[in-house]
């Protein structure tokens, strides 16, 4: 029996620190291979990157922390062996080495696409010139590294199954076309996918409709014809035409009107459009079922959590402990799933009470101790030269 087996028979026993931390090792262990010299493990790099990833440590402060990992150059010169073609070809098995325990083969899910945002505080140089994206001021800095991200958000399957660096140059339709065949190797169908506002152009919208992806994207409100479509008191679907470089594109809007009440000190009613496309759906279904991809935006506060501090100009580096983080949530969600969750008539529910993600980091981090061996004071005290034989 393999070693994710036996695991996933003990954890529907009991959740062990060891075997949430050794999930995420095997995860990447299995997949990737670091060209190591002498006698390193490569399980111990792994191993000591999901520790800086669980406690929020950099590649010099893990150092500090636990006895038994590499130094920092030597954690730096073997993860400076793996190229970036392979992380990318990589990265969506690593992160969906647990979705067998959650997702069952071709049924369908709602999906999200976004992007995220890593501050970068250094320069742009020729390593990283290409990954270096310029954007509005936020966190003091106006460059970024940039991720874009496919999600599920179908309640209690929440899972990141793939994420890529965002490169200059690169399209939203390149994007959307790779994330394409990440669903179909994990072996799901769309019911619908869901963008932002950002991805509403002629290019993304054509490309979708030859495609036949069911989809829903807010409209921009541009121009008098638009503006005027969604002046309404009641719910509709309207027809718009929206012209482009490519052609014109015909859409079809579904208009879910509330009414504010109050709310915000406004009242009166607000017009929400919204492109849809493959759906048949009352426009209020619409508003509701694109209100749950804000489920992403969680995903990347708890990802926040788990991201490992640097501030390397090495695009792999940084790429490969975004990848980690999100790997973590995505265990703690599976995990949450085998063990918390009420097997009933209806939905399946889960009692997200009993395993916060803290204290699932928490146990990540404790699951590592044995390995890697934390520094006790007295070892720091000896490392000081404050106690004898020091």
């Amino acid at each position: 029996m393999s070693n994710k087996r036996q695991i996933a028979r003990r954890i529907k026993k009991e959740i062990r620190a060891e075997d949430c931390s050794e999930i995420a090792v095997e995860a990447i262990n299995r997949h990737l291979t670091i060209s190591i010299n002498g006698k390193l493990n490569q399980k111990t790099i792994i191993r000591s990157l999901v520790g800086m990833s669980a406690n929020k440590l950099s590649v010099h402060s893990i150092n500090k922390a636990v006895e038994k990992v590499p130094c920092e150059t030597s954690v730096r010169y073997h993860l400076s062996k793996v190229d970036l073609d392979s992380l990318l070809a990589l990265q969506s098995k690593i992160l969906t080495y647990s979705n067998d325990q959650i997702l069952v083969p071709r049924k369908s899910h709602h999906f999200a696409i976004d992007f995220t945002d890593d501050p970068y505080y250094g320069e742009c140089v020729d390593v990283n010139k290409d990954y270096v994206i310029k954007s509005k001021m936020k966190d003091s800095t106006t460059t970024f590294y940039s991720y874009v991200s496919l999600y599920i958000t179908t309640k209690g399957q929440r899972l990141t199954l793939a994420v890529l660096p965002v490169k200059k140059g690169v399209s939203k339709v390149e994007y959307i076309r790779k994330f394409l065949v990440f669903i179909d190797d994990a072996k799901v169908n769309i019911e619908v996918l869901c963008l932002d506002r950002g991805f509403y152009s002629n290019d993304v919208l054509s490309f979708l409709q030859k495609e036949n992806i069911p989809h829903i994207v807010p409209v921009k409100k541009h121009g008098q014809e638009l503006k005027k479509i969604l002046r309404g008191n009641h719910s509709r679907y309207a027809r718009y035409t929206m012209r482009g470089t490519s052609g014109p594109l015909d859409l079809t809007l579904a208009i879910d009107v509330q009414y504010l009440q109050g709310r915000n000190k406004k009242f009166g009613n607000v017009n929400l459009g919204y492109v849809v496309y493959g759906i048949d759906w009352k426009p209020r279904r619409v508003y509701q079922v694109y209100k749950n991809r804000f489920a992403i935006e969680s995903s990347y506060r708890i990802r926040n959590i788990v991201k490992a501090k640097t501030s390397s100009r090495n695009v792999v580096l940084r790429y490969l402990l975004t990848i980690i983080s999100f790997l973590l949530k995505n265990i703690w969600v599976a995990l949450q799933w085998m063990v918390f969750s009420k097997v009933q008539r209806g939905p399946r529910s889960i009692n997200n009470d009993l395993f916060r993600f803290d204290l699932f980091r928490l146990f990540v981090w404790e699951g590592l101790r044995k390995k890697l061996k934390f520094v006790t004071f007295v070892a720091v005290l000896r490392s000081l030269g404050r106690l004898e034989g020091g």
